[in-house]
């Protein structure tokens, strides 16, 4: 099979959408630097002061990690200099990222979690950058306002997330499909890999950190009661697999199929995962591989937030298995 970079893909596909321009492809190539720089300074982290805390506190009320802060400067720095933007948000900034007068800017609006799972990352396991990309709404000109960013999921152009594992993968959808891309370290490039990714309309892995089920509504505990008990398609059982990285356990969910569980909580009432950083372009890459992602009621695509680092619940997987808990949520609703 011949060999496809990410940047002759985009190409090809571009031709087919409504959004080709060479701002977007300009836009992903510095994404994807980013990413190719990001990796480089990860693969050395236990050799350089780069591990552990900073002994700050960001908006979402986490302590950040000294590579959080690494990959959050890498991306802002060279993003904001692209040329395609008007706009960022990063998990690790309060407020929204205007393009500096001194920098060209663009149409499109960049929103990311620069590096989940960071916590991780002392004990060697899979970590990534999750990116959403918007279109500002046309006609709009001067400084781009909060209201503008404030967008459904459904108005994604593309997202996709970078993996830093044992080897490094790009995973994007810009709306036909989703395809994957692996680094090949000796052309330090991202190569086709994964084309055409489809999850499973049924999996047997269930993903949920356990820990907190004290802490869970009745529904809840009934949602994550049937995967203990249920049925696989070859009468199976279901398995539990929890990373705790929710890139890494989207990753494995996307490819074997299954379930990723993050519900609300007597102590985060609102969830806990980022609407517009973390739920929202991974429900676009879900629905665009043939599966679905819920906030336990509604659709997360749908939902258009208020707030810019505004949290929600988030069920994503395989069709039928979120099915599921549609329908035992629902139940409870109707008892209400």
């Amino acid at each position: 099979m011949a060999e496809i970079t990410v940047t002759e893909h985009l190409l090809l596909h571009q031709k087919k959408s409504p959004h080709a321009t060479g701002q977007f492809t300009g836009l992903l190539y510095d994404l994807i630097l980013s990413g190719k720089i990001i990796a480089r300074r990860i693969a050395k982290a236990g050799l350089f002061d780069i591990l552990g805390g900073t002994g700050e506190v960001n908006v979402q009320g986490e302590n950040v990690q000294k590579l959080d802060d690494l990959a959050n400067n890498i991306l802002t720095w060279r993003m904001e200099r692209c040329g395609a933007l008007c706009a960022m948000s990063s998990e690790e900034n309060a407020d929204l990222i205007r393009i500096k007068s001194e920098f060209p800017s663009g149409d499109y609006i960049l929103v990311f979690d620069p590096l989940d799972g960071s916590t991780n990352i002392e004990v060697n396991i899979n970590v990534g950058t999750i990116f959403s990309i918007l279109r500002r709404p046309e006609g709009n000109t001067g400084e781009i306002g909060l209201e503008e960013v404030l967008q459904p999921g459904l108005k994604q152009v593309g997202s996709g997330y970078i993996l830093y594992g044992p080897s490094t993968m790009l995973v994007f959808s810009t709306g036909q499909g989703v395809h994957g891309f692996t680094m090949d370290p000796g052309v330090g490039e991202f190569l086709l890999s994964h084309p055409d990714m489809r999850i499973p309309q049924q999996g047997n892995i269930y993903s949920v950190n356990e820990g907190n089920r004290n802490n869970w509504s009745e529904a809840t505990c009934e949602v994550v009661d049937w995967f203990h008990t249920c049925r696989t398609k070859d009468g199976g059982n279901y398995s539990s697999r929890y990373v705790g990285a929710l890139v890494a356990d989207f990753h494995r969910t996307l490819i074997n199929g299954g379930i990723y569980m993050y519900p609300a909580d007597t102590k985060k009432t609102q969830g806990k995962l980022r609407v517009m950083c973390e739920a929202a372009p991974l429900a676009f890459l879900a629905e665009q591989a043939g599966g679905r992602a819920i906030d336990g009621a509604s659709r997360i695509l749908e939902r258009k937030p208020e707030r810019l680092h505004e949290r929600t619940p988030l069920f994503i997987g395989s069709s039928d298995d979120v099915a599921q808990v549609e329908r035992i949520y629902a139940k409870y609703k109707n008892k209400s």
